[in-house]
């Protein structure tokens, strides 16, 4: 091949105007809607060595405890893993963030003891394919720590949210999904389900179609070899 005619390659996620806007809501959402206190329930007694997937601009760095030897950060998108490294040097804990698509996870199999899924399902491009990557990458009996938005409310606002989904939602929001269901995808990916609670964001205020949002733990299986992960697209 000739010098200088070969491309540049491309992010697997390119969403630049989304990014600045999320950058900037998240900040304040740090306090006016009290994720704050969401990601220090979230990472609270976390431990060894943790891959977080969908890091975004990095705010999760900040809580994790000091029982964390190291982050394994993955956020395809620049601008915001560009804020992310920028974060990373902040943190109390070493974090390596890298480039990378949930559904094809640029580390070795069975190499963490944790891993995190922050405001992440609802945008990755293929659910069951994503959370088998996560299963691939944990060791046996490796937990998973989520915080996700998803289908929710009565009737109504159920049909909103698919409509939304089939329509303006994920070209405005960067490729977000409002009615898929986070719960249940970990339950048919294989993974043993926790403690895990529904709350409202924000818990005062209107109901939106983002506002159904779920925290809680899930563990890969001590004796699961993940040799045959479940396959398909949500």
């Amino acid at each position: 091949m000739a010098a200088g005619s070969a491309k540049t390659a491309r992010d697997p996620v390119h969403h630049p105007l989304f990014a600045r806007c999320y950058a900037r809501a998240s900040m304040a959402a740090e306090t006016r809607m009290g994720m704050a206190a969401i990601r220090q329930r979230l990472l609270g007694g976390l431990s060894g060595r943790v891959i977080e997937v969908g890091a975004g601009n990095g705010l999760n760095f900040a809580h994790y405890p000091g029982t964390v030897s190291e982050v394994v950060a993955i956020e395809p998108e620049r601008m915001l893993r560009g804020l992310a490294v920028e974060a990373a040097l902040r943190a109390r804990v070493p974090v390596d963030v890298a480039p990378g698509a949930a559904e094809s996870l640029p580390v070795e199999s069975e190499a963490f003891d944790a891993a995190v899924v922050s405001l992440v399902l609802c945008s990755v491009r293929d659910v069951p394919r994503a959370l088998a990557e996560l299963r691939r990458v944990l060791r046996p009996g490796g937990e998973v720590r989520f915080f996700e938005h998803g289908r929710g409310g009565g009737r109504v606002m159920r049909f909103t949210q698919r409509t939304l989904d089939r329509t303006v939602w994920p070209p405005l929001a960067g490729g977000c999904h409002v009615a898929r269901e986070p719960v249940g995808a970990l339950r048919e990916a294989g993974f043993e389900l926790g403690p895990y609670r529904r709350t409202l964001m924000p818990e005062k205020g209107p109901k939106l179609p983002t506002s159904y949002c779920v925290l809680g733990t899930a563990w890969r299986p001590a004796r699961d070899t993940a040799d045959d992960p479940p396959t398909g697209r949500s």
